[in-house]
């Protein structure tokens, strides 16, 4: 393959298990879609002769960002909850009086996949602008075999448009949806009839659910992930959002990839997590639009070693969110993670949440996912609220 040189950088590597891993003065060197070669430019090999070479003039070279948990596909938006919220309704008030997940679902029902595909665009490419290289997707709003698939159809769409890595997730268990009212057994059975028809077409790469007493209980989801597990199907879970139910350790029990949300999760579900090395993946944005106060126990999780990861969960009524820097400073401020555990969240430990180890560090054998930074210092990237600081990205070897 063809050598390309990115030269005149501070490379932050976070190649150990802490530290920036920084370089300073340093280069890099991609053979076709992989890193060949990380380190001082004083040292760069002898004799080497690059097919093409980029300067970068002191800019800061970071792992390309990696946006773990969204939901980008979906139809209309819910602004008026915003203002709902305000004058004090809470999220349950809102969900139980019709709104909420059942609004989009009804708006996403009524779009066809173009129309799907053609609103999420723009927001994937905001992702990319602010230096993500790999997002997650979810389904979950069409609660319903056709539409779900829709949603999954449009998503795989978004990566050749944009040029980002796109892996989707079935989230079959969301909400229950009206035509279920008091039958919510049967639609926890309607979803797992539609995991083989999915996966049979290539749209899902994991299965997600919503653990939550205004959602689905703990063994309607155990249910569901004992049916995906049979099909090879990996497993994440919305988890200890708004009451602890016990979701972490149930997830964890199937070999979670990730656990998110975990606001109250409790030290048995740390525990089981850390047993299965499912990552923590933290979503700052719905704990700063819902104004939560019970922070996720982070203290409890860096000590038993579990992976901490970010995300911004955009999503159309608590997250609209669509700044993997504005989450990393929301991280630090509101969650009180440290600027390189940020930058972690949405590299190193948001590549583990989607069960890929080839990107999230500048090392020789990963992938040539990099984000260019108009900064002097990492900690500038959780540190700047509305300063536009990525110069652009490169994806597989090839700048976009």
């Amino acid at each position: 393959m063809a050598l390309t040189l990115w030269r005149e950088a501070r490379l932050v590597t976070l190649a150990g298990t802490e530290g920036w891993g920084l370089i300073e003065h340093g280069a890099i060197v991609a053979d076709g879609e992989d890193i060949a070669w990380v380190g001082p430019e004083a040292d760069l090999p002898a004799g080497l002769r690059p097919a093409a070479e980029h300067r970068l003039g002191g800019a800061l070279l970071t792992p390309g960002l990696v946006d773990g948990h969204t939901h980008l596909v979906y139809g209309g938006e819910r602004a008026r909850e915003f203002e709902l919220r305000l004058q004090g309704a809470s999220y349950a008030d809102i969900a139980h009086a019709g709104g909420g997940i059942l609004s989009t679902v009804n708006a996403t029902r009524a779009a066809d996949e173009d129309q799907l595909f053609a609103s999420a665009l723009p927001r994937a490419l905001a992702l990319a602008a602010d230096g993500a290289t790999t997002i997650e997707v979810k389904s979950g709003y069409g609660q319903a075999l056709e539409p779900e698939a829709r949603c999954l159809r449009a998503a795989r769409r978004l990566g050749p448009a944009s040029g980002l890595t796109v892996k989707t997730s079935f989230l079959g268990l969301h909400a229950l949806p009206p035509e279920y009212e008091g039958r919510a057994d049967d639609y926890v059975a309607a979803a797992i009839s539609w995991l083989a028809p999915l996966a049979a077409e290539g749209l899902v790469d994991a299965v997600d659910a919503f653990c939550e007493h205004i959602a689905f209980t703990p063994v309607q989801t155990g249910r569901f992930f004992t049916a995906a597990r049979a099909l090879g199907l990996p497993v994440k879970l919305h988890a200890e959002q708004l009451s602890d139910q016990g979701g972490a350790a149930l997830a964890a029990h199937h070999g979670a990839l990730s656990c998110d949300h975990l606001e109250w999760l409790s030290e048995a579900g740390v525990r089981a997590m850390a047993a299965a090395g499912t990552v923590a993946m933290l979503l700052p944005g719905a704990f700063y639009c819902l104004r939560e106060t019970r922070v996720p126990p982070v203290v409890a999780l860096r000590k038993a070693g579990v992976p901490i990861a970010l995300a911004t969960d955009h999503n159309p009524g608590t997250s609209p969110l669509l700044s993997p820097t504005l989450a990393m400073n929301q991280a630090c401020t509101l969650l009180r993670l440290t600027p390189e555990e940020a930058l972690r969240g949405f590299t190193v430990n948001g590549a583990k949440a989607l069960g890929l180890a080839d990107r999230g560090r500048l090392v020789p054998g990963q992938r040539a996912d990099f984000a260019i930074w108009d900064v002097q210092h990492p900690a500038e990237l959780a540190y700047w609220l509305g300063r536009p600081m990525c110069r652009g990205t490169v994806i597989a070897g090839r700048p976009q």
